[in-house]
């Protein structure tokens, strides 16, 4: 077990499975304290035991739905009176219920496209941050995104939209946070292959325009993500705030 994060405690939304469990999986490697969190207590219990029997890490769970914007002040006071304050977060659950043109969603689609997308890691970026403010503590946040973010977005133009706006959040809060030492910063992955992902990389004709744009020939693994978020996580990007990580392969240098 390397040590980049020894001593860290990080929370991880999303962690039970790709990208997020990833994550967690390179965080707990790094001998951080790491909180999984995800909204179904059966598969954050799955995920903790995966992650401990991997990397014989100190692995907690919690069941979260990011969407439920009210529980989540005390969900985080209460990670805090059990753990210690949280010096790490990483906003990584997200959803995408709409499929096709913008034009055709339905309000309820939008609405918990945004309450998961950006209300939910903004009440937690301002639990977490309060928190490090508080105990007059440097911490780091990490806002997982999108190239959809930055680009267009034809058939997931809603989650684009959601996608930018983290990145819109991540600048302001950088700017707002960095005198405290607090960092917020942003990956933005390119194509990955996760279940989250599916309807893209299970189309041979979307998947085949994708390695054919990106520079790397291939699309992404959950670990390639994983890297930058240890990077952004740890003391080696103390001086890296309000910054765009994107992890796509060169797509989007096309």
């Amino acid at each position: 077990m390397a040590d980049r994060l020894n001593g860290k405690i990080a929370l991880v939304t999303g962690g039970t499975r790709g990208i997020g469990e990833a994550i967690a999986t390179a965080f707990a490697q790094e001998g951080a304290k790491v909180i999984v969190a995800s909204r179904k207590a059966d598969n954050v219990a799955a995920a903790v035991a995966r992650i401990r029997e991997a990397t014989g890490g100190d692995v907690h769970g919690v069941p979260l739905h990011v969407g439920d914007i009210a529980s989540i002040p005390g969900v985080v006071e209460r990670l805090v009176a059990e753990h210690g304050q949280i010096d790490v977060l990483v906003n990584n659950a997200a959803s995408n219920p709409h499929f096709g043109p913008m034009i055709t969603v339905d309000w309820p689609a939008w609405n918990k496209t945004f309450e998961v997308n950006v209300a939910g890691p903004f009440a937690l970026t301002r639990a977490v941050a309060q928190g490090l403010l508080d105990s007059g503590k440097t911490g780091s946040i990490v806002n997982v995104s999108s190239i959809m973010g930055i680009a267009a977005a034809p058939w997931q133009g809603v989650y684009g939209m959601t996608k930018a706006a983290l990145i819109s959040m991540t600048r302001t809060l950088a700017v707002e946070l960095g005198g405290a030492g607090i960092r917020v910063n942003v990956i933005a992955p390119g194509l990955v292959e996760t279940k989250f992902a599916s309807a893209l990389t299970e189309s041979p004709e979307i998947l085949a325009g994708f390695v054919q744009r990106t520079a790397s020939g291939r699309i992404g693994q959950p670990s390639d993500i994983a890297g930058a978020a240890v990077f952004l996580a740890s003391d080696e990007s103390t001086y890296v705030a309000g910054h765009t990580l994107t992890v796509d392969g060169g797509w989007s240098i096309r």
